[in-house]
């Protein structure tokens, strides 16, 4: 488990990284592109160290990075509907997800974009949900308005968050890190219960 967490720990530094760099925010749009399809720190990391750096910009980095990332997920919809059996299945193996994708086929079932609203919010893998959608043929419509909803809902709010309250935050978050990432993964397993209960 230590070792896990220290990767962890340098990945996120690794990405916190960029908030330090000319360009920062095309880096943001870039890392919320790439995790929508299969990169596996989330977006949120190099958000929110931007957001402390510019408090008065953090709504726009939230947009930047709900573009990017609704974007990337049209990226994993096509992995899904061209690329599944080349790429896609490859990425949901790379993750241990191959159970949580048979399941999303029976949400997508119910009520697709509710599913994809919910997961776009939460901390469940957004990967697995947008390669899925191309692979069951959800409506690329759908996908594009449920990730808007879920995952601009979800970026803002952690905008918000950090423009009103700033630092302290952060300093939250890194003194916490190992205790917050077993949440990450509780979160992952309500955030499964809740679709079901509500799709």
């Amino acid at each position: 488990m230590r070792i896990i967490f220290l990767w962890l720990r340098r990945l996120k530094a690794w990405v916190e990284g960029f908030a330090h760099k000319p360009g920062a925010g095309w880096s943001l749009f870039g890392i919320a592109f790439i995790e929508s399809s299969f990169f596996p720190i989330p977006p949120d990391v190099l958000l929110i160290a931007l957001a402390v750096s510019i408090p008065k910009r953090s709504f726009r980095y939230a947009l930047i990075c709900t573009v990017g990332s609704v974007l990337g997920g049209m990226l994993g919809f096509w992995i899904g509907l061209e690329l599944f059996d080349l790429v896609g299945r490859s990425i949901i193996d790379f993750y241990g997800l191959h159970e949580h994708y048979l399941r999303v086929q029976e949400l997508y079932n119910d009520n697709a974009f509710s599913a994809i609203a919910i997961a776009g919010f939460t901390p469940i893998p957004y990967k697995v949900f947008t390669i899925a959608a191309g692979a069951f043929q959800v409506p690329l419509a759908t996908l594009v308005y449920a990730s808007i909803l879920g995952r601009g809902g979800r970026f803002f709010l952690v905008a918000s968050l950090f423009y009103w309250f700033g630092v302290g935050i952060k300093a939250f978050i890194d003194k916490y890190f190992e205790a917050l990432s077993l949440g990450f993964v509780v979160l992952l397993v309500l955030g499964f219960v809740a679709i079901r209960w509500i799709v």
